[in-house]
């Protein structure tokens, strides 16, 4: 397409869009890193760039360590997600995308029977869950997400 014609096209959407009430939302500039202090780890619990947040992959740990079994650990390690995502400004609603990694595929049904208390019915994030011979510190799973948001940018 000649580009006076793309021009043209482009001017006609933004004067369309304006003229029926859309505006598109100003992008966000920069990397915001959110952090809870000083972390012998190295690395954000959640981090925004433009309107996407990357939450850190979460295991099921506090401060007293480990938790001791798998329904423990997966507890909190969506409680550590949901702790990463209200750092950002987030909810459960603004998270879209969730990876799981289990230390034994066994422990699949049990997790989703947990997961499933940190959403709205019908609004789960798009998931994909798969086997690992190993995570961090030895533990059972390990959750990572993506979330959006439209909030402007404070940085913590």
């Amino acid at each position: 397409m000649p580009r006076p014609v793309v021009r043209m096209l482009a001017v006609a959407t933004v004067a369309l869009a304006s003229a029926f009430g859309v505006h598109a939302a100003p992008a966000q500039e920069g990397v915001i890193h959110y952090t809870t202090g000083e972390s012998k780890y190295p690395f954000s619990p959640a981090v925004r760039a433009g309107n996407t947040v990357y939450l850190s992959g979460q295991i099921g740990l506090d401060a007293s360590g480990l938790g001791k079994d798998f329904e423990t650990q997966a507890r909190l390690a969506m409680d550590n997600i949901m702790s990463a995502a209200k750092l950002a400004g987030m909810g459960p609603e603004n998270i879209a995308k969730c990876t799981v990694m289990l230390g034994d595929m066994k422990n699949w049904e049990a997790f989703n029977t947990i997961y499933r208390t940190y959403f709205q019915a019908g609004k789960f994030p798009a998931r994909s869950a798969f086997g690992v011979t190993g995570l961090a510190l030895g533990a059972a799973l390990e959750v990572e997400c993506i979330g959006y948001v439209t909030t402007p940018a404070t940085s913590h």
